[in-house]
């Protein structure tokens, strides 16, 4: 099957791998893993983790849950605040038909959530988010306690569990120790559950881990499930960061050489609106070079992009190019560059077996 470019590939026997082993590692734990579907956002790969031994799956917004849902997924945890009452609306609509679980962290939010409930009649099942150092979404650590007792007796909801997204953070800063920050977020959020359930409050589930954390935030007794996202195809900061190899990489990037202006320049037909730029060159802990790793040698650098054009050094020891030439790119982060596009394209043995509709793309509200 022939494909344009610039265009996402994705090796299924690579992205069942990734699947198979994330699963193991929560088996081997007693607990269960709830992917992340922000980076892939098919129905289908999610049903492919199901079938692996996932519990459910997690989104970010209500529209990529509603995808999900009309797509056969009947377990889903919003793990971000749902803001306003038509969002709330749209999202109890669905917890009358499967089992939702919704993020909440200020008690503005909780508020807003349970008078929404109450007004329809329902019962929502809600998750506490806790800032366990990434300074993002999430109440501040120290305040959690104090707002858990108020969302507790709040009518309308149900606080079943607590959950943290923290990346790679040891002692408040950024690492490249995946083991010490994956046992500090387990600790961290272990020892809240405690203190929670010691105050009444009945906490049934310890969600968090990141793909980075996740193998080592499983290992401390307490945590009950992992969320990781990108394990599905990994990507070139993954590889980095040594939380797999790049044969491990299921994702990548077909571009073609439009353009050789000179002999140290090649210039491929995609650029900004292909390749995510969220994760940048020479960055702390991963500090890639280039903006995805070129399969075809270690010689050739995407170095700048532009909105329709990617750039490449060309160093010495790099096989010659021509125009013409299709290269393959690991890219730097692969959750946001396939939201860039609007379909998949599945191969086996190097061959495009067919192409698969991004169903999530842009459901951002």
């Amino acid at each position: 099957m022939y494909v344009e470019t610039p265009c996402v590939l994705i090796d299924l026997d690579i992205m069942n791998r990734n699947i198979d082993r994330m699963s193991a590692i929560a088996k081997r734990n007693g607990i269960t893993v709830r992917p992340h579907t922000k980076t892939h956002k098919i129905p289908e790969i999610a049903k492919m983790q199901l079938a692996s031994g996932a519990v459910g799956i997690t989104v970010a917004k209500v529209s990529e849950a509603e995808v999900m849902a009309e797509n056969g997924l009947k377990d889903i945890f919003i793990g971000y605040p749902v803001i306003g009452e038509a969002k709330i609306k749209r999202a109890l609509a669905l917890n009358r038909k499967i089992h939702l679980i919704i993020g909440v962290d200020s008690l503005v939010g909780a508020k807003m959530l349970s008078d929404v409930a109450q007004h329809e009649g329902q019962t929502v099942e809600v998750r506490l988010e806790v800032d366990t150092g990434l300074k993002r979404t999430g109440i501040p650590y120290s305040e959690a306690l104090s707002l858990a007792r108020e969302i507790d007796q709040m009518k309308g909801l149900q606080l079943k569990g607590i959950f943290t997204f923290r990346g790679l953070i040891y002692k408040g800063e950024p690492t490249g120790d995946r083991v010490k920050a994956g046992h500090e977020e387990g600790e961290l959020l272990v020892t809240l559950a405690e203190k929670l359930r010691a105050e009444g409050i009945d906490i049934k589930d310890v969600s968090l881990g990141s793909t980075p954390t996740s193998e080592f935030a499983a290992e401390i007794p307490g945590v009950t499930e992992i969320r990781p996202g990108t394990y599905v195809f990994n990507d070139a900061q993954e590889a980095k960061l040594g939380v797999c190899s790049l044969d491990d990489c299921a994702a990548k990037v077909l571009v073609t050489v439009i353009s050789i202006p000179s002999k140290d320049l090649a210039i491929l037909d995609g650029g900004s609106k292909t390749f995510a730029t969220d994760v940048n060159p020479g960055v702390y802990p991963a500090f890639l070079e280039g903006y995805g790793n070129v399969e075809l040698s270690d010689n050739l650098i995407l170095e700048r992009l532009n909105e329709e054009h990617g750039m490449l050094k060309v160093k010495q020891g790099a096989p010659e190019l021509k125009v013409g030439d299709r290269v393959t790119v690991i890219p730097n982060h692969i959750c946001s560059t396939v939201n860039l596009h609007n379909k998949v394209y599945f191969t086996q043995n190097n061959i495009v077996i067919r192409e698969v509709v991004v169903a999530g793309r842009g459901k951002l509200y």
